[in-house]
């Protein structure tokens, strides 16, 4: 087993692990497999939602470990954008996932067309409030939604999941993010659509610390104090994905990573992309 993850406390108190394992597109096999693997390995946070369809292959690999271990995180869809439906979608997830209660509950996209995103927030205060969820997030919402939430409920996400790499750095997000107490979780933390592990400036920086580009990637984001859950169901990547605490990039490497934002393909928009 390597070394557990380092924690960051989220604005509610819970303390969440600065690197999970994301889940999709698994299915409820691979999802078995990958997560037993993952939590063999050290892994303490795991990144599941309704929208994947693995959230019962996620919970039989739970089952291997003491509940209160691991830091369980499922999202549900736009169906559910209601104070009740909220509680109807962690109902569901909790049952697929043989748990009592969730680390994390996410709303997964704001859909503004729908425009019912805050009463999904109000139904997610009062799963936190009600003891079933630990800490209540979003998932794909820019700054001008999570302004809509606090401006309408007076309570920030405390975890906003982004698609967030070198490619794409966020910042105007992240910024957002540090003023209001959010944390910050990145979906697609090695690049998606683009040759990033393939590019000089990850591949130079592999070289001077002799480690996997990915390491690298992953290690940026943890020294931007962003919380990323790369997918992976090969052992030998899981293990490496989760070594990435114990090394540091210099100042010129994070600078250089960094410039390489607006070089991957459009990532999803959130006004007009979600489920």
């Amino acid at each position: 087993m390597s070394e557990l993850a380092p924690t960051v406390t989220l604005s509610n108190g819970a303390a969440m692990p600065r690197l999970g394992l994301g889940t999709s597109p698994m299915n409820d096999a691979d999802a078995e497999r990958a997560v037993g693997e993952a939590l063999e390995l050290g892994y303490r946070l795991i990144d599941t939602a309704e929208n994947y369809r693995n959230e019962v292959g996620v919970g039989r690999a739970l089952k291997n470990i003491p509940r209160e271990e691991v830091f369980v995180t499922s999202k549900f869809n736009k169906r559910w954008h209601s104070v009740e439906g909220a509680r109807t979608a962690f109902e569901a997830s909790a049952e697929k996932l043989g748990v009592s209660y969730l680390d994390l509950l996410l709303i997964h996209w704001p859909n503004p067309d729908q425009d019912r995103y805050v009463e999904a927030w109000r139904g997610l205060i009062a799963l936190r409030e009600a003891g079933l969820v630990r800490a209540i997030g979003t998932s794909n919402f820019k700054p001008s939604h999570l302004q809509r939430l606090i401006d309408e409920t007076g309570v920030a996400p405390e975890v906003n999941q982004i698609q967030l790499s070198p490619l794409w750095t966020k910042q105007e997000s992240r910024d957002f993010h540090a003023e209001h107490g959010i944390v910050t979780e990145a979906w697609s933390p090695i690049g998606k659509g683009g040759d990033l592990l393939n590019h000089p400036s990850v591949v130079e920086a592999a070289r001077a610390h002799d480690r996997t580009p990915a390491q690298i990637v992953l290690r940026w984001e943890v020294q931007l104090n962003v919380v990323p859950i790369p997918k992976s169901s090969d052992r030998t990547r899981l293990e490496q994905n989760l070594s990435v605490f114990d090394f540091e990039l210099t100042d010129d490497e994070l600078a250089k990573l960094s410039a390489l934002d607006g070089s991957g393909s459009t990532p999803a928009d959130s006004d007009r992309a979600g489920h």
